[in-house]
């Protein structure tokens, strides 16, 4: 095929698959060869019996996961709640919302296992993304006083930042603040982001200084909103500052969001040798994750260093199993090379291996 046809062809794919919501096709965290790799597929049954091999085919999430659910239990399964929470954080990282918000209700009105703090949390989250901001606050609204902690209004204020009501969570601030659950970095960098995405940059230095008074220590995360908003205002100064201070400081660790962070930073601004400096950082703290992979891919990418990419989609095969996006990250990289003849070929493995990347 020519470019354009590929070009089509990958559009319509990555559609396709962000439509259906295939489990596997986004994998922000895979499974390795390591033994944390191996211990989570222990928990999930390690075989094609296991309660998660039946349910991972079901991709379409009007389809509902209950009945395989229930009959786990009328077969005289066990079905600990370790492990449900653990299905439904592995559902929820392949944005089956629908089917982990299933499982949560399921795990209360069927097995009847009391709630925590983060299992109301989670299923308000997932209430939102379902249905909508409106019945999340309804549930919100539900809950008994003494499950109403810090994380269950942490997830609120993350639901009113996706959707960008400033206002909402603003005042819902003020009431963490009254009840004095603001004392972490957490609910700061929530308000923090949702600032930066508004260009609303007053109000953010404001927040900061908020930070500072009350002696809440930015974490790396807070550096990392730091970093984007001193690209939007191509202030390359306060990049190198944030850099020496997150350096310099032994209790802050350093990982590798804050590098391609960092990387980005200096792409806005122009400085691309120094965006390559801070990838090749990223590099040195994958810890065998897929989706650093992926970011790399996709950054290298930007850069032009087409043997960059090449070399990270060598490493990407040798350490961490490899799912369907980052075929799709490769394969979309190396179009913009023109690189057809590679986009074939890998395109052909990806296609043999086709069995198991829609598979844990």
């Amino acid at each position: 095929m020519k470019l354009g046809d590929w070009s089509r062809v990958f559009n319509n794919l990555k559609t396709h698959f962000d439509f259906k919501n295939v489990l596997g096709v986004f994998p922000y965290s895979t499974s390795t060869t390591t033994t944390t790799g191996r211990s989570k597929m222990a928990m999930m049954g390690g075989s094609r019996k296991g309660l998660f091999r039946k349910i991972s085919p079901i991709g379409d999430l009007s389809v509902s996961i209950v009945p395989v659910l229930d009959q786990r239990v009328e077969e005289g399964n066990s079905v600990e709640k370790h492990l449900l929470q653990f299905y439904i954080n592995r559902l929820r990282s392949y944005r089956r919302y629908a089917h982990a918000l299933e499982m949560s209700l399921w795990m209360t009105d069927k097995r009847y296992f009391p709630m925590s703090y983060r299992d109301v949390a989670i299923r308000l989250d997932l209430i939102a993304k379902v249905h909508g901001i409106e019945h999340a606050e309804n549930y919100f609204n539900s809950v008994p006083k003494q499950l109403k902690g810090l994380a269950v209004y942490s997830a609120l204020l993350y639901c009113y930042a996706r959707e960008k009501s400033v206002e909402k969570a603003e005042a819902l601030m003020q009431r963490m603040r009254d009840l004095g659950l603001d004392r972490s970095a957490f609910v700061f960098n929530v308000l923090l982001s949702l600032y930066y995405k508004a260009d609303n940059y007053e109000k953010l230095d404001s927040l900061m200084q908020e930070m500072e008074e009350k002696g809440i220590a930015r974490d790396i995360y807070t550096y990392c909103i730091c970093l984007k908003v001193n690209a939007a205002q191509s202030n390359v100064d306060g990049i190198e500052d944030i850099l020496r201070t997150v350096e310099s400081d032994s209790n802050l660790a350093s990982d590798w969001f804050f590098y391609t962070t960092a990387g980005d930073a200096y792409i806005k601004v122009g400085h691309l040798d120094k965006a390559f400096a801070m990838l090749k950082k990223s590099e040195e703290l994958i810890e065998g994750r897929g989706i650093v992979y992926d970011n790399l891919l996709t950054r290298y990418t930007t850069l032009g260093k087409k043997e960059e990419v090449l070399r990270i989609w060598e490493l990407y095969k040798t350490y961490v199993k490899v799912y369907n996006k980052g075929y799709i990250a490769i394969i979309c990289s190396l179009l913009k090379f023109d690189d057809i003849e590679s986009v074939e070929k890998i395109f052909d493995e990806w296609e043999s291996q086709t069995p198991h990347t829609f598979k844990l």
